[in-house]
């Protein structure tokens, strides 16, 4: 019966999501917006594990307490909203005016990457809105790039979101539980001169590069800068915000892998230079920064409002 009951759970869930998603994408643009923001400074009030853990992240970001630190906590989990909005919206909305609303600022590096034959591995946080910026990068490539997710439950929940970033050009990937090892097809894309987008701000293994955020020791995925080494790929740190009603992705100047030394070394010295890149970024616009995971050990979930001193 457990069985049973787990398939009828995940086909409930999975079948809420299509709902939710067909209703959101039905409603006026307008309506779905105040909708979101107000289901966001809900459920920033509600104070929940997520929210707690996202203050406690942006304290360390930003310095800030008290009831400065609470109001940016709620705009940042308003922000966060805003991007599940559109995560639901992004195919009507088109990608003409996807394009019409985006400011990139570097693109002279990827420029000068591509003038020189080589692939890009853009190493990104989960800040703003990253499918937006697949959009761009799709435009720019003007062809598909890979990307990896990680597998969620239910699987049918798993194929509508790869079916959804398939469908705006995007080629994904399963972190786990895919024919072949993730790394070993990513390595295969890029060897044939094609690009990459991995989200990297939070690390769910159990291997990470030891790097410093924020003035804090933590640990990131190695997979940008070792790909990057390997195949002779630009490595580029880019970070999202919004930007009014539109989207700004800066990209980061490359981050070296290619110099002397053991490779061991350059994909540690590269991760850093990713870390370095993400905190300058997210320190400029620390609300957009959806990190509602423990990036630290020491840092742990902020009390309940209540029992704050």
């Amino acid at each position: 019966m457990s069985g049973l009951g787990n398939r009828l759970g995940d086909r409930l869930v999975d079948a809420g999501y299509a709902a939710g998603w067909g209703a959101v994408k039905a409603l006026p643009e307008p309506v779905a917006r105040t909708a979101f923001d107000r289901a966001g400074a809900w459920a920033a009030d509600r104070d929940g594990r997520g929210t707690r853990q996202l203050r406690a992240n942006l304290r360390v970001v930003t310095g800030l307490t008290g009831d400065a630190l609470d109001e940016l906590t709620r705009d940042a989990v308003r922000s966060y909203a805003r991007y599940w909005l559109e995560a639901f919206r992004l195919p009507t909305l088109g990608v003409p005016r996807l394009l019409a609303g985006t400011t990139v600022v570097g693109t002279e590096h990827l420029d000068a990457a591509r003038a020189a034959g080589r692939p890009v591995v853009l190493a990104l946080p989960h800040s703003g809105n990253w499918d937006a910026a697949g959009v761009w990068f799709v435009d720019w490539l003007d062809g598909p790039f890979m990307t990896v997710a990680e597998r969620l439950r239910p699987e049918a929940l798993y194929e509508r979101f790869l079916a959804y970033r398939e469908s705006l050009g995007f080629r994904v990937v399963p972190l786990t539980g895919g024919d072949r090892p993730s790394s070993t097809v990513l390595g295969e894309w890029l060897a044939a001169g094609r690009s990459a987008c991995l989200l990297v701000d939070r690390d769910l293994s159990a291997s990470g590069i030891p790097v410093t955020f924020f003035g804090r020791p933590t640990t990131m995925p190695g997979g940008p800068a070792l790909l990057a080494a390997r195949h002779g790929a630009a490595l580029h740190p880019v970070v999202s915000h919004f930007d009014g009603a539109g989207w700004r992705h800066t990209v980061h100047a490359e981050v070296d892998v290619h110099g002397a030394g053991r490779l061991r070394d350059r994909v540690h010295a590269g991760m850093q230079g990713v870390a370095d890149a993400f905190a300058v970024s997210i320190a400029e616009r620390p609300v957009d920064w959806h990190q509602l995971g423990r990036i630290w050990a020491d840092v742990l979930p902020d009390p309940e409002r209540g029992s704050r001193p």
